[in-house]
C-alpha cells in the first residue's frame, strides 16, 4: 500500500492484546448473495462514469494530442509517480451529470509518491476545453488545495490551461482567485511548490507557474503569458508571436519565470521528480509498527454491506476485514450499544474507530463524546463508519436530553484536532451525518461507498411530514384534502430525494472524496492516514461548553 507497509512482516506488537473479532456472517445466506448482487450492479455503474471522465474530452481531442506528441495528462501523472506505488485519486467524478460539465470537472488530482515523497498532484485535463477551468473544477481544485494544506503535503501541478471558461466567467472570476492565494500561503508554510509547463497556459493558467517555488517549462510547447497575441494586438496595437510573447526559451532565458528548460515533456517529468528529490522532504512520523492482513476476506464486504439502507448491519463485521489481524479493543461494548467505538491498527498506524449500529441515542452520544476525548489525549486519529440516519426523537428521548447529549457528540467531533476519516457505508441522514464527521465538520478525507444515500432524511419520511402538515392545514381551514393531488405530490417528492440522495449525485456535488469499492475499504484508510502524518498529528483537551 504504501513503502511504510509490509504486509508479510510480524505482527504489531503493540496490538498483540487486542482480541481478533469473531465474525458470524453467513455467506450463504439470501441477503448475503443480494447485496453482494446489488453493490456489484453499482460499481459496475460507477466504473462506467470513471471511464468516460478518463476519456477526457473524447477521441477527437485525444487524437489531436496523439498527433501533436503530447503526453495525456494522466499519463504524465503515470511518469511522474515512482514506479509501483499509489495514487489516490480524489473527486474523480466532480460535475458528473452536471449540464456543461464534464466528469471529472476538467481536473485530474490525487496524493501520489513521487521520489519517495507523498504529495499532491493536480493535472489540467487539456483535452477539455484547453483545460480551461469552470465553476467545478474551481470547487475542486480548492477541495485539492485543502487537502495538501490540511495534511501539510508538496504540491506538483502539471499545468496546460486556457485560464478561465470564459462564457462562465461571472461563476469562477471571484473563488477562482483563491488558488493563487493558497500557492503563496502554501509557499509561506514552507509546503514546497512545484509547477511543470505542458502547453499554453494564458492569464489565470500563467499565475499558477508564476507563484509556485519551482517552475519547469517545456521548450518550444509551453507558453506562459497574462494575453495571447490577440489580445496585446487588440490592448496595445503590438505585434507578436506566440513563442518570442511567452515561449519556454524566453521565460527561461529573459523573464526568469521558468528556472529550468526541459528538452520535452518526459523531461520535464524528470526534472520534477529531481526537484522534489532536493527538498529533502521528511515524514513527522511513520506506522508504529509492521502491519498484518485481517483474518477475514475483503471480498465479503459487498455482501456485508446492505444494498438496500433500511436493513442494518453489524459494523463489527466491517472493521474485521479491515483493520490489522481483524483486532479491536472495543470500549464501552455494554453501553451506547448503537455506536462502537474502540481501538485497533490499520496498515500499522494506530486509530480510534466508531462505527454507527444503528440510530443515535443519549447514551451512544455520551459515548461517541468521551471516546474522542480519550483519543485526542493520546493523539490518535479518528476513523468514522457512518451509516445512520441520525438521533432517536419523541418525547421520551427529549425529556432524557437528547439534544444536549447529541451536542456534546457533535462539540467533540467540531473541536477534535486529530486527524479524522470519514467513510459513509450506508445511510447519511440529518444531524447523524454532522455528529458523525460528515463533509462539513472537515474531516482530513471523505468517501463513500456505493450503497451510500444521504439527505436530510429519507423521501418517505419527507413526503409522510408532508401529507401530516398539508392534512393539518386542511382540518383547520375546514377545506377538503385533494387525495389524488397530494399523492402526486407525495410520489414526486420521494422520487426527487430518493434521487438526490444517490452517490453519484453526492459525489458529483463534491459532498464526498470519491465513491470507493468496499474492498479498497483498507487500502485507502491506510494511504489516508499515511498522509495525514506528514504532521505530528496532535491532539486537544479543550473543549467547548458541555451541558450536563
Amino acid at each position: 500500500m504504501s513503502e511504510h507497509t509490509d504486509n508479510n512482516a510480524v505482527t504489531n506488537p503493540a496490538a498483540q492484546s487486542f482480541p481478533v473479532i469473531a465474525s458470524r456472517v453467513d455467506l450463504r445466506s439470501d441477503r448475503y448473495a443480494e447485496n453482494r448482487a446489488a453493490n456489484l450492479n453499482t460499481l459496475e455503474t460507477v466504473a462506467s462514469a470513471l471511464a468516460d471522465a478518463n476519456a477526457g474530452g473524447g477521441d477527437k481531442y485525444v487524437d489531436r494530442f496523439r498527433k501533436a506528441n503530447k503526453l495525456l495528462p494522466r499519463e504524465r501523472i503515470e511518469l511522474l509517480l515512482d514506479r509501483d506505488s499509489y495514487f489516490l485519486e480524489l473527486c474523480a467524478l466532480a460535475g458528473h451529470g452536471m449540464k456543461g460539465n464534464k466528469a471529472g470537472a476538467g481536473v485530474v488530482g490525487g496524493v501520489g509518491v513521487v521520489s519517495g515523497v507523498e504529495c499532491m498532484i493536480t493535472a489540467s485535463e487539456a483535452t477539455v476545453k484547453g483545460g480551461a477551468i469552470n465553476e467545478m473544477g474551481v470547487l475542486k481544485s480548492g477541495r485539492l488545495s485543502d487537502v495538501a494544506a490540511e495534511n501539510g503535503l508538496p504540491s506538483v501541478s502539471l499545468i496546460e490551461s486556457a485560464g478561465a471558461d470564459l462564457p462562465n466567467q461571472k461563476k469562477i472570476f471571484v473563488p477562482g482567485g483563491r488558488a493563487f492565494r493558497e500557492i503563496t500561503r502554501a509557499s509561506k508554510a514552507r509546503r514546497p511548490t512545484v509547477c511543470l509547463v505542458f502547453g499554453s497556459s494564458t492569464a489565470g493558467g500563467a499565475y499558477i507557474p508564476g507563484m509556485s517555488d519551482y517552475a519547469v517549462m517545456v521548450k518550444e510547447q509551453a507558453r506562459v503569458y497574462l494575453a495571447g497575441p490577440p489580445l496585446v494586438k487588440m490592448a496595445t496595437g503590438e505585434e507578436s508571436d506566440h513563442e518570442s510573447l511567452g515561449g519556454a526559451e524566453m521565460h527561461s532565458r529573459i523573464s526568469g519565470v521558468s528556472d529550468f528548460l526541459a528538452e520535452d515533456e518526459r523531461d520535464a517529468i524528470r526534472l520534477g521528480r529531481e526537484i522534489v528529490a532536493h527538498l529533502n522532504w521528511r515524514k513527522a512520523s511513520a506506522p508504529t509498527g509492521p502491519a498484518d492482513p485481517p483474518v477475514y476476506d475483503a471480498e465479503e464486504l459487498l455482501g456485508i454491506a446492505s444494498a438496500d439502507i433500511k436493513h442494518p448491519f453489524d459494523p463489527r463485521e466491517v472493521i474485521a476485514r479491515v483493520v490489522d489481524g481483524s483486532r479491536f479493543s472495543e470500549f464501552k461494548p455494554l453501553y451506547g450499544s448503537t455506536l462502537v467505538c474502540g481501538w485497533a491498527h490499520i496498515h500499522g498506524f494506530p486509530v480510534g474507530i466508531l462505527a454507527n449500529n444503528g440510530i443515535l441515542f443519549s447514551e451512544s452520544a455520551n459515548k461517541g463524546a468521551q471516546f474522542i476525548q480519550l483519543c485526542n489525549k493520546s493523539n490518535i486519529p479518528l476513523v468514522f463508519l457512518q451509516n445512520t440516519t441520525g438521533f432517536m426523537v419523541g418525547r421520551e428521548y427529549e425529556e432524557a436530553g437528547i439534544i444536549k447529549n447529541g451536542a456534546k457528540l457533535i462539540n467533540a467531533v467540531s473541536n477534535s484536532t486529530v486527524p479524522a476519516i470519514t467513510i459513509m457505508t450506508g445511510a447519511s441522514f440529518g444531524a447523524g451525518n454532522y455528529a458523525m464527521s460528515g463533509r462539513a465538520y472537515a474531516p482530513r478525507f471523505l468517501f463513500t461507498w456505493p450503497n451510500h444515500r444521504i439527505a436530510v432524511m429519507g423521501g418517505k419520511q419527507l413526503a409522510g411530514v408532508l401529507e401530516i402538515i398539508k392534512r393539518q392545514a386542511a382540518e383547520k381551514s375546514g377545506e377538503p384534502v385533494d387525495e389524488n393531488g397530494l399523492m402526486m405530490v407525495k410520489m414526486m417528492i420521494e422520487q426527487q430525494i430518493d434521487q438526490e440522495s444517490q452517490p453519484l449525485v453526492a459525489t458529483a456535488n463534491l459532498w464526498d472524496d470519491g465513491i470507493i469499492d468496499p474492498r479498497d475499504t483498507r487500502d485507502v484508510l491506510g494511504i489516508s492516514l499515511s498522509v495525514a502524518h506528514t504532521q505530528r498529528v496532535e491532539g486537544t483537551t479543550s473543549w467547548g461548553v458541555f451541558r450536563h
